[in-house]
């Protein structure tokens, strides 16, 4: 698979490259290259790093620069309506903070109970177990997602 996305006969899809990441023991940004010229840097919505699921689904949105190692990445995630995005575990340290931004939303941290969270809610659990986002509602959810890694990952 990996010989297939170098030469340019297959795309990656979100969950790949989590699993390569999180195998490598790198941040998921690795995969995204944009170079940084320092100084204020604009991220225009219509030139964002957007990766999408297979089935369309779920897509998250870079909102920070690709320039260099980094304890804290900030993406923007778009959950479509009664869907349900299965993520699995990051490296240990990982640490996710999520706000809903538009929706309602269930998030299942390993084998605890789901928490529910509405529009303005926000929730920060350790990534490092498996997790899930899901859609409660018959529109797109718009959730804010900053992740931090421990010292020595990002």
């Amino acid at each position: 698979m990996l010989g297939q996305i170098e030469n340019g006969k297959s795309t990656p899809t979100i969950a790949l490259l989590w699993k390569i990441a999180t195998a490598l023991h790198v941040p998921f940004s690795t995969f995204i290259d944009v170079q940084d010229a320092g100084g204020t840097i604009v991220l225009r919505k219509d030139q964002g790093k957007v990766l999408t699921s297979s089935d369309r689904r779920f897509s998250s949105r870079a909102l920070f620069p690709f320039d260099s190692e980094r304890k804290a990445e900030f993406y923007e995630l778009k959950i479509a309506a009664y869907h349900t995005e299965e993520a699995e575990a990051h490296p240990p340290g990982t640490r996710e903070n999520l706000v809903v931004n538009r929706g309602e939303i269930e998030v299942t941290v390993g084998a605890d109970r789901p928490i529910h969270l509405r529009e303005g809610d926000a929730v920060v659990f350790d990534a490092d177990v498996a997790h899930a986002y899901r859609n409660l509602e018959p529109a797109e959810a718009v959730v804010y997602l900053v992740m931090t890694y421990a010292e020595g990952v990002g």
